[in-house]
């Protein structure tokens, strides 16, 4: 997560910001008591994570303020995609692809017919490559400086 939030931001958000999103980003472990995180193994590392939740909260980690656990209603309201990071080492190689098919799919089983997540400017070419399309664009400064965020969506195609 540190080397993703470090270098996949550079071009894309000053130095300044990408310290700042550090305030602002992480692991959430209640995706992990939840058991709806998935870690991506290549080579022998971890390539990357990220995960869905069936919870309010869109985005932050443990330390971010304003989380809110409550669940939500997959006949109402769309799933989140949540904390995703790819090592750099593996970045453009398929494995935030897999992560998303993966949370899709899961979070189809549960009855969730759309996806949400709060995307960051390097993260939006992925998501969009994938169906997501921008909600709403956002600035976060609760980490000091101010951080460009895109809010996105997309229903959830069902596989046969």
């Amino acid at each position: 997560m540190d080397a993703a939030i470090g270098e996949l931001q550079h071009g894309f958000l000053s130095p300044e910001q990408i310290e700042s999103s550090r305030a602002i980003m992480g692991l959430d472990r209640q995706l992990v008591a939840d058991r709806t995180y998935f870690v991506v193994e290549a080579q022998g590392r971890i390539a990357g994570c990220g995960g869905w939740s069936r919870r309010a909260t869109l985005y932050g980690g443990d330390h971010t303020p304003g989380r809110d656990a409550a669940l939500l209603d997959p006949a109402r309201e769309p799933a989140r995609v949540r904390a995703m990071y790819t090592h750099p080492d593996f970045a453009r190689r398929g494995v935030g692809r897999l992560i998303l098919r993966l949370c899709e799919q899961a979070a189809a089983a549960e009855g969730f017919s759309r996806l949400e997540l709060m995307g960051t400017l390097s993260g939006a070419p992925l998501y969009e490559s994938y169906g997501f399309q921008a909600i709403e664009r956002i600035v976060d400064a609760r980490g000091g400086a101010p951080v460009p965020l895109l809010r996105m969506g997309k229903q959830i195609i069902r596989h046969a």
